[in-house]
């Protein structure tokens, strides 16, 4: 993926794996709604041999209708709270966000309870110390419920200690499986170095939008062009920003970023420039650049990669376990209880703070 002519089109391959990763754990089991098999391979099975208010079951983890609304109505009031209940009224490529907000909801629910069974496979308990903070924060969720929030959601005291236990024991066997990942990063391997560049285009968009390179005789001519503004930049008289501001077809002068972030040429050429130092003109899949480094190391970004860095190591490490047992286990949904699930749109429901309660014991 090469530098593109705006910031827009320019988002750094580093964060988009990132999201990736982060969205593959997070939604791994999206597809337990799914007939047949979902994209892991994992076999979906749909039965009629439900017990009462039991909406799926992963392996032999169960879970309720009461589990399911503590989620969703936490995750329902946590939208009315930013946008108002109005919200609800909003759709996007024919799917309602209601709609949107359950089927998130029930990935975010299986992906807890996939975690709670791999550590259980694992071996992976709470100790004492834990199971008490998990009473001690289920006691004081509870004690936030008013009487029609505890009707409506169907909650009692033990359905809340079973799921901050089981997110609880999440949370523990994914800092288990990413002990191992090496913390240390070296600040070469995380170097985030600040340039600012100059880019004529090597080609033009039709009008679906789609790129049409220039024809060889036209390509030379930009390339000649380059070769002018680069002579402009490096004689002295010209302020580089003023060129990039004149002659730049990006609307973005200034980039900071790491290894492995940017068209290879691109970063190749930048890397290799001392600060304040003008490349020669460099070609990338977007046009030719004239590059001008302003700082070759920045210590305040270099440590921010450098977490971003450990960060994605965990992720890819976990993701990997986790994708490995996901296969092993069987999912059934029950597809008529689970439809007929909605939000709970009452005055008096109002509870939000199921997350931030557990924070408070688990931070």
């Amino acid at each position: 993926m090469g530098l593109q002519p705006d910031r827009q089109e320019g988002i750094c391959k580093y964060r988009r794996k990132l999201t990736a990763v982060a969205l593959a754990v997070v939604l791994g089991l999206t597809g337990l709604a799914a007939c047949g098999k979902d994209g892991s391979g994992t076999k979906v099975v749909f039965t009629t041999g439900f017990g009462k208010d039991e909406v799926f079951r992963i392996g032999d983890a169960s879970c309720t209708t009461a589990e399911v609304m503590v989620y969703l109505t936490t995750t329902q009031n946590q939208y009315e709270s930013v946008y108002g209940s109005e919200v609800w009224n909003v759709a996007l490529d024919g799917m309602t966000l209601e709609e949107n907000v359950k089927e998130t909801v029930l990935a975010k629910i299986a992906q807890i309870k996939t975690m709670y069974l791999l550590a259980r496979d694992k071996e992976v308990t709470l100790d004492s110390q834990e199971q008490e903070k998990v009473d001690q924060a289920a006691e004081k969720y509870f004690q936030t419920l008013n009487d029609r929030e505890k009707e409506l959601m169907g909650a009692d005291l033990e359905v809340i200690r079973q799921l901050y236990t089981e997110y609880a024991l999440a949370d523990k066997v994914y800092q288990y499986i990413i002990q191992d990942v090496n913390p240390e990063i070296s600040d070469d391997e995380a170097r985030t170095i600040t340039v600012q560049h100059i880019l004529i285009r090597t080609y033009t968009t039709d009008g679906t939008g789609s790129r049409v390179p220039l024809p060889e005789n036209l390509k030379r001519a930009v390339y000649e062009k380059a070769l002018e503004i680069r002579e402009l930049a490096v004689n002295g008289e010209n302020d580089f920003v003023d060129l990039a501001s004149r002659y730049s077809e990006d609307s973005t002068i200034t980039y900071s970023f790491g290894k492995g972030e940017m068209d290879e040429a691109f970063e190749e050429a930048a890397f290799a420039l001392e600060t304040n130092e003008i490349s020669q003109v460099v070609e990338s899949e977007s046009g030719y650049h004239i590059i001008k480094c302003l700082s070759t190391f920045d210590r305040e970004q270099t440590d921010i990669s450098k977490q971003e860095i450990v960060e994605e190591r965990r992720r890819e490490v976990f993701g990997q376990e986790y994708d490995r047992f996901v296969d092993t286990l069987v999912r059934n949904l029950n597809t008529k209880l689970w439809e007929e699930i909605t939000l709970i749109h009452d005055p008096e429901v109002t509870t939000n703070v199921f997350f931030e309660v557990y924070a408070e014991f688990f931070s």
